[in-house]
């Protein structure tokens, strides 16, 4: 099956009343018939539609999931419409206090990487570019790709007297979180105006719903510049730019690079984390600077017990087999000592209530 198609199926709800830990499924409930429904970020489902289709056919649970941007995987799983969501951009403390279903756990899942792409047809080698030059496109302020500013990281470069068109996402968007995480980073200008948050007031340009949107326009008109995750501009065929990094390195997208960029975290990381890490502008050797986890969300306090024990299920399945497939998917898969605590981690969800 195609990583971008994703099967819907529609099965009968198992009740069960036990009282067993949620991770702790016997044999008939692994193999039964009860759905999980997701909703969220477009950022990893490429990934994830993988995942979902896998597992459904090792294990025969199917899994339901709308790629409808993180913020609207919130949204639907602090109103109780979905057994779990997806984001890329951590929830906030005010998001986190207006879930109806109590407290939510943050599970990273993979790392992935926020890509620059472009559509120049008239540059056929690597376009390098900085921080603050990014966040002036993106606030308007470069409007020629001729501008001295481009130039200065591109010596050599004949770059073309073309305009400059930004693309950014139309929907509350995790990837809009990353990528503006990083411009509120580097850009005291972009912090003191648009700042940091899924949802943003762009200065310029035009809206793409979801990562697809917006790779589709840029890929359609030669001067679009916008920010997709690595595996949309793969699938796109589309160029992407080197970016300079703390370590003063001009750096592709790409596994190792993400990977460099968490570097560290794992040793970093306090017994009582909850995961909301940021490791956007790395200082890491070889870090590609817009670099970040992806989540899933669930509810610690599970209403259903049959379906909180097929999500823990499947996210034991993730942290160990699933991880193994994402590199070949662009994604860079979690350090060991950040899967081993997760898979600890799901021990804590607990369920007190029968399914039916």
């Amino acid at each position: 099956m195609s990583s971008r198609i994703l099967a819907l199926v529609s099965i009968l709800a198992l009740a069960c009343g036990d009282s067993r830990p949620a991770g702790d499924a016997s044999p008939a409930t692994r193999s039964g018939s009860v759905d999980l429904t997701g909703a969220g970020a477009t950022f990893p489902y490429p990934l994830y539609s993988k995942w979902f289709s896998d597992y459904a056919a090792a294990t025969n649970v199917r899994i339901n999931y709308q790629s409808i941007g993180s913020g609207g995987g919130i949204r639907q799983l602090s109103e109780g419409t979905v057994d779990f969501g997806a984001t890329d951009g951590p929830m906030t403390d005010d998001e986190l206090a207006k879930a109806k279903g109590g407290a939510i756990m943050h599970f990273p899942t993979v790392l992935g990487a926020v890509a620059i792409a472009y559509n120049l047809p008239e540059l056929s080698g690597e376009l390098r570019l900085s921080g603050p030059v990014i966040a002036q496109i993106f606030l308007g302020a470069i409007k020629k790709w001729n501008d001295p500013r481009i130039a200065a990281h591109n010596p050599g470069v004949t770059l073309p007297a073309r305009d400059v068109l930004v693309i950014h996402r139309s929907d509350g968007s995790g990837t809009t979180y990353v990528f503006s995480d990083y411009l509120t980073a580097i850009s005291p200008e972009w912090a003191g105006g648009p700042g940091r948050g899924k949802d943003v007031a762009w200065p310029t340009g035009l809206g793409g719903k979801g990562n697809e949107g917006v790779a589709g326009q840029i890929k359609q008109i030669p001067g679009a510049i916008g920010y997709v995750e690595l595996a949309y501009a793969n699938q796109n065929d589309l160029p992407v730019a080197s970016v300079l990094n703390v370590a003063g390195q001009f750096v592709a997208p790409s596994i190792e690079a993400v990977t460099a960029a968490a570097a560290g975290v794992a040793a970093q990381l306090p017994a009582n984390t909850d995961y909301r890490i940021s490791i956007v502008n790395s200082p890491g050797a070889g870090a590609y600077p817009i670099s970040s986890f992806t989540w899933l969300l669930l509810y610690r306090q599970q209403a259903d017990s049959v379906k909180a024990r097929k999500l823990v299920d499947f996210l034991r399945w993730a942290l160990t087999e699933g991880e193994k497939q994402a590199a070949a998917l662009d994604y860079a898969p979690l350090p060991p000592a950040i899967a081993d605590k997760l898979l600890q981690r799901l021990d804590s969800i607990q369920a007190t209530s029968a399914g039916g």
